[in-house]
């Protein structure tokens, strides 16, 4: 299998991982404005048939990409990410634990989102 493409669907929070014509593999998060911007990945999904590949990865490193050339923080509730950073400390750093909370708070405050 070739990399799939990774686009962002910012209105829908979706980092998705596309190959052949369908959706393999998908980051939904949020952003959060206060008390900065950040991204907020909440869930990494790999489709079944697809596991193995390196897709989880891949999203999580455009995921970094995509914060870095947006000048934006990573404030990660989703264990894959999370692990995904202390694997990848020369990519990616963990966020501040302040951002942490208030995206932690956001969610709770918007219960229906995920």
């Amino acid at each position: 299998m070739s990399d799939p493409e990774i686009r962002d669907d910012r209105a829908a929070g979706l980092l998705e991982a596309v190959s052949g014509g369908e959706v393999v593999g998908r980051i939904e998060y949020f952003v959060l404005e206060s008390p900065e911007r950040a991204l907020v990945p909440v869930h990494t999904i790999v489709e079944p048939a697809h596991e193995g590949k390196g897709i989880a990865g891949s999203l999580a490193r455009e995921l970094f990409a995509l914060a870095g050339r947006e000048h934006s923080a990573v404030a990660s509730l989703c264990p894959y990410v999370t692990k995904w950073i202390e694997r990848h400390p020369d990519e990616a750093s963990p966020a501040d634990q302040d951002l942490v909370v208030a995206a932690k708070e956001w969610l709770r405050a918007h219960p229906g989102r995920f």
